[in-house]
């Protein structure tokens, strides 16, 4: 899988993509630059793929469809390509080579941890929406009918897709990886990664118009392409900004290139209208902001070619004919819905939601050079900062200077498409709120790049005697941009391929016998447990019905919380393997057990419980309580003496039975009081303690009878951290990552064997290393243990001996009816 996913997958993009693009530069006269041929091609599929996916009836075709007109591409295409390739085979290489080295680094937090993931687990959920969008709109197209709006899977399905939300990038996802079969899941990163790299193209062009040699227009385009904030806009997954980013640069060559091709023939706009007709897709209405920026240089062009009788305005009519209407054809969904597409965009931009942002982005941020282990944190105080900001002014210098090289070598058409995305920063940033802003940073960081190597290309101008200035410039530019990358690759958190691969596992063998509450904090379950119609109480769209049961979004889900009535509409119940935790209801048994999940499934005739009394913090249970609740179960309708008792009640007939849940045995290590070394408390919503390099906590503890026992950390740890028991290694845990660090798992247990009495465990990290993710999260909330095979059980009563239960240590206890 990995190989497919990180190799096989973004190759077949790389053909399909080049294909489409030879057709769609055979239709408009064959003007386009080789390193346009990709990024126009892909503007060609998503255009393909929104217009089989605007009917459901020809969804499913889609991935078959977007391969015909790759393929066709190359047989009409061949010919250009076979011209090129006899005549340039070191142009080829080149703009071959640049799109591949974006490709690694943009994917290299994958491709160094050797595994199927995602980078930036956790930071922006958003990445799961399309997921679930792709698959869904490949196999159904815009049919909602049929989906569950009580759980979490429909009611996203419907916020988003349902609403005119821009689907471009995600039908292009979903076409393409299905094509090979590939798991969405797997198969995003990769996408992502290949999005950013039809950048690279472009922004070679565009450098080369400016001067710079056929190897330093390369090495150049690296950085342009991949300043810090687009880096980490590529490591969170956000696959819209991504793709418009491709879409805009490219048009900013056309716009560079407008003589030849404006004064060719009618269909000479094709490439421009795809573009922007896959913009407006993929990112919704905004994406006319760009346009808007790059048709006001060409149409003053056109009114000075006009206006000097070198065009005819007859003929500069109908290139804008056929350009306006294949904008309208390639974004025909968008069109089709005007007001719902406007809507969306003005929510979107109107809205106070920050998203995954705590505080608004820096405006230097634009610049590039940021020495943060993420876009969404400061560089941390001394040195990074000190170094950060001296490499903004740097740049800022230098990029000033761009502007005057611009002006002075009269590149007009270049100065007038830089002054127009600077204009839509500035208008933006006046008008968006923190959200949009963000994202307008990100898309217009190239461009201050762009002109600071503008900069080096005028002071390595022949004759210049600046050309040691320009060479220590340029390593400048090139060092604070490998520097802010290279921070972020060891901040990245990966997704855990184990957990995902069991969820899978369980959406083939459970599929079709939901609806299915999943406990756990993982949004992403959305899309792997697909089948199984997952409602998830902490998720942003939780089920209606259990709303309330998380306190906040991400916060752990107390199945105590829940009235028992509420657990009537769900066959199955998926929890993490949490020993800590509270068993799901009576009604539910164990029906099946891995290394991460659990499942639990209702038993047919089980009663629903009458009431539900949580013990408080596993305390001896007192038999007032108990008595309460017993005469809850064995008096009718008792509505009164339920309230009274303090127990959630269940819309029902009174029974006459008591069932308890039996807690597990446990030991707790407080880590309040262990000797910490190097380790910091993190006291935000209760966190527990920073795991960071050279650190190490130990704790002694006391086991009341020999035996096997298993150790059990909860937290998460992206770098590798060993546990030890009285000096003897138990194993390592690394990769192990929950949705949320407040909602931290528990992770997979370490048996060892002990005798009565006191013993010593030590957790502890070694130094940092070149692993992707080294200095992601590393959080240790609690430790405890428990016997190894011991299960928490129930222990059923009749009401009238309601007594037996008094002093004793239960999770829960329910009133039901008689089986």
């Amino acid at each position: 899988m990995f190989v497919s996913t990180t190799l096989v997958y973004p190759v077949v993009l790389a053909l399909l993509c080049v294909g489409t693009g030879l057709l769609i530069d055979r239709l408009s006269g064959q003007h386009l630059s080789g390193a346009l041929l990709a990024p126009v091609g892909a503007a060609g599929l998503i255009a393909a793929s929104q217009l089989t996916t605007y009917t459901t009836t020809t969804a499913p075709a889609t991935p078959y469809v977007l391969a015909a007109v790759g393929l066709v591409g190359f047989a009409v295409g061949w010919p250009r390509l076979r011209a090129q390739a006899s005549g340039g085979w070191v142009s080829l290489g080149w703009g071959t080579a640049v799109p591949v080295v974006v490709y690694v680094l943009a994917l290299a937090p994958v491709l160094f941890a050797g595994r199927p993931t995602f980078s930036s687990y956790g930071v922006l959920p958003d990445s799961a929406v399309h997921m679930i969008g792709a698959d869904f709109l490949i196999g159904h197209g815009p049919d909602y009918s049929g989906l569950d709006l009580g759980n979490s899977y429909g009611q996203y399905l419907s916020a988003y897709f349902n609403t005119s939300y821009p689907s471009g990038s995600d039908t292009l996802f979903g076409g393409t990886a299905r094509l090979l079969g590939l798991p969405l899941i797997w198969a995003f990163q990769p996408f992502c990664a290949f999005a950013v790299a039809l950048a690279a193209g472009p922004a070679r062009l565009l450098l080369a118009r400016l001067g710079l040699g056929r190897s330093a227009a390369g090495v150049a385009a690296v950085s342009v392409t991949l300043p810090a904030i687009v880096y980490g806009y590529v490591l969170v997954g956000s696959i819209k900004e991504i793709l418009a980013l491709a879409m805009i640069l490219a048009l900013g060559v056309l716009v560079v290139d407008r003589p030849s091709w404006l004064a060719g023939s009618v269909t000479s706009a094709i490439p421009f209208a795809v573009l922007a007709g896959a913009g407006v897709s993929a990112l919704g209405i905004g994406f006319g902001a760009w346009v808007a920026a790059a048709l006001l240089v060409l149409v003053a062009w056109l009114a000075a070619e006009i206006s000097a009788g070198r065009l005819g305005l007859a003929r500069s009519a109908w290139v804008a004919l056929v350009g306006g209407a294949t904008t309208v054809i390639c974004a025909l969904p968008t069109w089709a819905d005007l007001a719902g597409s406007l809507n969306v965009a003005q929510g979107i931009a109107a809205t106070s939601n920050p998203g995954n942002l705590k505080v608004p982005l820096r405006a230097a941020q634009i610049v590039g050079p940021w020495l943060a282990d993420s876009y969404r944190h400061r560089p941390a105080r001394g040195f990074a900062r000190d170094l950060t900001y001296a490499l903004i002014v740097v740049v800022v210098l230098a990029a000033a200077w761009g502007v005057v090289v611009l002006i002075r070598r009269r590149f007009y058409g270049l100065t007038g498409w830089v002054a127009g995305m600077l204009s839509v920063w500035v208008v933006l940033t006046v008008y968006g709120t923190t959200w949009v802003d963000a994202k307008v940073l990100m898309i217009t960081a190239p461009v201050i790049t762009l002109l600071a190597w503008c900069a080096v290309a005028g002071l390595w101008r022949p004759g210049s005697g600046w050309r040691v200035l320009a060479a220590v410039l340029g390593l400048i530019l090139l060092a604070g941009f490998a520097a802010s990358d290279a921070v972020q690759y060891r901040g990245s958190d990966l997704a855990p391929t184990g957990r995902y691969g069991e969820l899978a596992s369980l959406n083939t063998r459970f599929a079709g016998r939901g609806p299915t509450l999943f406990t756990p904090f993982d949004e992403w379950s959305l899309y792997v447990l697909r089948k199984m119609d997952v409602g998830g109480p902490d998720f942003v769209y939780p089920p209606p019905k259990l709303v309330g049961v998380a306190k906040a979004h991400g916060d752990p889900v107390n199945l105590d919380r829940v009235a028992p009535s509420a657990f009537a509409g769900y066959p199955l119940i998926v929890t993490d393997r949490n020993p800590l935790a509270s068993r799901p209801p009576s009604a539910y048994r164990l029906v099946w057990r891995g290394t991460y999940y659990e499942v639990w499934a209702r038993t047919p005739g089980a009663p629903t419980a009458i009431a539900h009394l949580q013990a408080a913090s596993g305390d001896p249970a007192g038999c007032r309580r108990i008595g309460r609740l017993a005469r809850a179960a064995g008096v009718a309708r008792a509505v009164g003496v339920a309230r009274a008792a303090g127990v959630t009640r269940a819309a029902g007939v009174a029974g006459g039975n008591l069932v308890a849940a039996k807690r597990v045995p446990r030991v707790t290590i407080d880590l309040k009081h262990a000797a910490s070394s190097g380790w910091d408390r993190y006291a935000v919503r209760s966190v527990g303690l920073v795991m960071t390099p050279f650190g190490q906590v130990t704790a002694d503890f006391r086991v009341p009878r020999a035996g096997v026992w298993n150790v059990w950390l909860q937290g998460e740890s992206m770098p590798r951290v060993m546990v030890s028991v009285d000096g003897g290694g138990l194993g390592s845990i690394a990769g192990e990552l929950s949705g949320s660090p407040f909602n931290p798992d528990t992770l997979t247990p370490f048996p060892v064997l002990l005798s009565a009495g006191t013993h010593s465990l030590t957790v502890s990290r070694g130094g940092r290393s070149a692993a992707p993710g080294d200095g992601g999260s590393a959080l240790l909330r609690a430790i405890f243990l428990t016997p190894a095979g011991a299960q928490e059980t129930l222990v059923r009563t009749s009401a009238a001996r309601w007594h037996s239960l008094c002093g004793r240590r239960y999770d829960w206890i329910e009133a039901v009816g008689p089986y």
